[in-house]
């Protein structure tokens, strides 16, 4: 029972937030607003209502009133005549008249009073729909201006319905750029300690290490096969063989 409890509140909630997102405040004023105008209609109905009903009570009461004069004529003409019996009978029906037109009183002034307080509900009803109306149009007109505003906002900060969306975007990318700098900063750092093996080659760094020697030696050697040549050849060497040599004297009576 708890479950199914907590589950229709969870339900509730999501058709809550789903409502909210739909609404437009605009709408709702407006319906309600219609809502009292039928409001106010139906007031009005109800009045011409008790209006047409008095009227016909009215007329019937006049109706009933000639029914009494006349039935009262009928009496004395009848006791005129002798016949106190046809007297009776139009006086009895004169009361019966008479009885009912104190009844149809009661019932127009009740009507009366209720034609008038439906007047003045009508009239409180009238007063708080015009109250209303300029409230629904100032509340509207506030709630387009900050509608307009936001729109407005949104358009000068970059910022929408999807920013949590590009802000996620935004920062995966960083993570991918901060990754992709960090690796390509690891494997420079292995290229130039020689830690990291040359892709399709078995050589290890201890053989790097031994054919960079032996590169070096075979440099020194060829550099000093070269000072030698250089050496022996230098114009230094060719003048001083090029200068003559000095004869040995003669000595005197020899």
């Amino acid at each position: 029972m708890g479950l199914l409890s907590r589950t229709g509140e969870i339900i509730k909630a999501k058709w809550n937030a789903l409502l909210n997102r739909a609404e437009n405040p605009s709408e709702t004023l407006d319906y309600s607003y219609e809502r009292q105008l039928e409001s106010l209609q139906n007031v009005k109905r109800g009045i011409a209502d008790v209006v047409t009903a008095k009227k016909r009570l009215q007329i019937q009461t006049q109706q009933l009133e000639q029914n009494v004069v006349r039935l009262d004529t009928q009496a004395r003409q009848a006791l005129a005549a002798g016949r106190e019996d046809l007297a009776r009978q139009a006086l009895e029906r004169k009361s019966g008249i008479q009885q009912q037109l104190q009844d149809l009183d009661t019932q127009v002034t009740q009507l009366g009073d209720q034609q008038e307080k439906l007047v003045a509900n009508q009239k409180t009803l009238e007063a708080r729909i015009e109250q209303f109306r300029s409230q629904k149009e100032v509340i509207k007109a506030q709630y387009s201006a900050a509608e307009a505003q936001v729109r407005i906002n949104e358009a000068a900060t970059g910022i929408g319905r999807e920013v949590e969306n590009t802000g996620l975007a935004i920062q995966r990318a960083k993570d991918k750029t901060d990754q992709m700098q960090a690796r390509a900063a690891a494997l420079d750092e292995l290229v130039s300690s020689g830690d990291l093996q040359e892709i399709g080659s078995d050589k290890t760094q201890l053989d790097r290490e031994l054919q960079q020697i032996a590169s070096q030696q075979q440099v020194d050697s060829e550099l000093e096969q070269l000072k030698a040549e250089v050496g022996s050849g230098s114009p230094q060497k060719q003048l001083e063989e090029s200068e003559p040599q000095p004869q040995p004297e003669q000595q005197p009576g020899g």
